[in-house]
């Protein structure tokens, strides 16, 4: 019964008063310095590429990170936890899904939250690649929604070379999270990400004439039309509700075999009733899940600290 009901984290800074500020501050302002990445391009089996950005200190043990979505091995999240790691003794890898390098991808697919396909490329490589003992798998967000369904999909076949993991600010539940996006109070995430996703699709579409309706995509201004028409349609998936259903990683906790820690503040304003996969965790002997009380989404800033809370967590929880 792995409910962890006491979470360490409860302080924020003073001027980040809210969930949205938690949010939002660090994801525009903050700044990681220091961390200099070795690029390598591997190919997928559908002869595509992937981008991983490695930092290496010598290690046999290695951290690898799954970034959010439209996110990529450059966003604070991801060179903090290569830092903090580094600092440690530990090798880091920070893989960019597609689309997300600054180069559009080759084949007419992108990335989602269920895209474990290509994580598991990643892994497949750095094993027959690098002589590593230990590997811990962590992802942040919709990382943390592929990191957790590919654990499951795995189950008792995953390597035993993995030997724990972690996750924060996580939309166990993609039919949840996706709801949050049509509140009221969100239409800042909702037009950021909305931004960013359709100047991808007419990248698609310019590469690929005929397989998404540009005219459409201009007039799309909500994500159950935007995952109907383009990400469910480019994919293979019937419409949005399909798409969620299908890849939502809560379909595959149950069947994780290694130590697994999830994060998810209660103040997240991108996570929703079954994000926070209480009833699974109980069950469970290898999901450990902390709710702390603050935090916001991908936030958990600490005063006058370089790294965040969850960021220390990590460290903690995979080094025990």
């Amino acid at each position: 019964m792995p409910l962890i009901s006491d979470s360490t984290y409860s302080k924020p800074p003073k001027y980040l008063f809210n969930g949205h500020l938690e949010t939002i501050i660090p994801s525009i302002f903050r700044k990681i310095e220091g961390v200099i990445y070795s690029r390598e391009r591997i190919v997928t089996p559908d002869d595509d590429f992937l981008d991983l950005d490695w930092s290496k200190v010598g290690s046999k043990k290695l951290l690898i990170i799954s970034h959010g979505l439209e996110g990529s091995s450059h966003r604070h999240y991801a060179k903090a936890l290569v830092k903090l790691f580094n600092q440690h003794g530990i090798d880091a890898l920070a893989w960019n899904n597609r689309t997300c390098s600054g180069e559009m991808n080759k084949q007419a697919i992108m990335y989602h939250h269920g895209a474990t396909y290509d994580l598991d490329t990643v892994i497949d490589h750095v094993e027959s690649a690098s002589p590593y003992n230990d590997i811990f798998l962590v992802g942040i967000s919709m990382g943390g929604a592929q990191t957790l369904k590919y654990l499951g999909e795995k189950g008792v076949d995953l390597s035993s070379k993995i030997k724990k993991a972690a996750v924060y600010s996580t939309p166990c539940n993609l039919t949840d999270s996706a709801a949050t996006l049509s509140f009221k109070g969100n239409a800042f995430y909702r037009k950021r990400f909305l931004k960013k996703l359709k100047l991808k699709m007419r990248l698609k579409g310019a590469q690929f004439p005929g397989l998404v309706d540009l005219e459409l995509l201009d007039r799309v201004e909500d994500f159950t039309s935007f995952d109907t028409h383009f990400t469910a349609k480019i994919h293979g998936y019937k419409d949005a509700a399909d798409f969620y259903s299908s890849v939502s990683a809560d379909n595959w906790i149950a069947d994780i075999q290694i130590p697994t820690l999830i994060i998810n503040a209660q103040n997240d304003p991108l996570l929703y009733g079954r994000c926070y996969p209480i009833n699974l965790a109980q069950k469970s002997r290898n999901i450990y899940l902390e709710m702390p009380i603050r935090g916001g989404h991908t936030g958990f800033m600490v005063q006058g600290q370089e790294f965040t809370w969850a960021e220390l967590r990590f460290l903690s929880f995979l080094g025990e």
